[in-house]
């Protein structure tokens, strides 16, 4: 595959742009992220664009559907049409891996998830939603430390009435930081720890024939910086939380019961087993 037909002009030498935009993405608020608009070639998009099936009419796409989200999910890569497999094969290809660890300044190694956990093709229609959250922090079947999200809009002519905002908020959920709207060709990359608050929480408002549509790619490193762990996150799951001043906001799931059991060395000792030889065992790696 030519990866130049995939990336826009400015984009070409991956390895100088990172270098230009690393400090820029280090530095920002309310944690390490950018919003690099144009980064592919408007034609190539098109393509991927024009070939973004409707998720709530596969059968293997996921539908979620309560207070913290509303939205359809599909990470069946097998059954991607081709040019979306491909641009897939483009974003866990060595050439992005190294532009993303020059941009993050992430030591660890960076490695790419083909199981496509949690990723995939996403898709909010009008009313859905993805309350404010941080993410589960874990692999689940290679215990890898998840270090980086990456998401690309598709959405052209998008107006602002129709919401759907990509929303950073600081880590005592006070204040939004910063809000991304979803525009086609934007893409968002930002490191991914116990404290990057983030979501898409006032219902979407675009008209019944739209939908806000998305790629997202998600990567791990073995090991992680101990100031990017919350001690308090015992269970690895996503964490929904409330923003200040909104009542009735996220459904927090409080597991105080569970979270005891999680302490338990024993109950520790059969997570362990489970993951190692009853959970892989049932996982079959895509895009091997």
């Amino acid at each position: 595959m030519k990866y130049s037909k995939i990336l826009s002009k400015k984009s070409q030498n991956l390895n100088d742009l990172a270098l230009s935009l690393k400090d820029q993405y280090s530095f920002a608020n309310p944690f390490p992220h950018i919003q690099i608009d144009n980064f592919f070639s408007n034609e190539y998009l098109d393509s991927i664009l024009n070939e973004f099936p409707d998720l709530s009419n596969l059968k293997r796409s996921q539908n979620y559907k309560n207070q913290n989200e509303i939205k359809f999910a599909n990470n069946d890569f097998e059954n991607f049409p081709d040019k979306i497999k491909n641009f897939f094969n483009f974003l866990n290809s060595e050439t992005f891996l190294n532009f993303l660890q020059i941009l993050t300044s992430i030591n660890e190694k960076l490695i790419a998830d083909k199981e496509l956990n949690g990723g995939g093709l996403h898709e909010i229609k009008t009313g859905g939603l993805l309350k404010v959250h941080t993410d589960f922090n874990k692999h689940p079947t290679n215990n890898f430390d998840r270090r980086v999200n990456v998401l690309i809009y598709l959405n052209k002519n998008w107006k602002n009435s129709y919401g759907g905002e990509l929303e950073l908020w600081n880590q005592d959920m006070t204040k939004c930081g910063k809000k991304i709207i979803p525009n086609f060709n934007t893409m968002v990359i930002f490191s991914t720890t116990d404290f990057s608050n983030h979501g898409h929480p006032e219902p979407l408002n675009c008209p019944e024939e739209m939908s806000r549509k998305s790629i997202a790619l998600y990567y791990f490193s073995d090991g992680r910086p101990q100031n990017e762990i919350n001690n308090k996150n015992i269970k690895n799951r996503t964490f929904f939380k409330s923003r200040k001043g909104f009542e009735n906001d996220a459904d927090e799931k409080k597991e105080f019961f569970k979270n005891y059991l999680r302490n338990l060395k024993f109950y520790q000792l059969l997570k362990k087993f489970e993951k190692k030889y009853i959970r892989k065992g049932k996982i079959t790696p895509k895009n091997d």
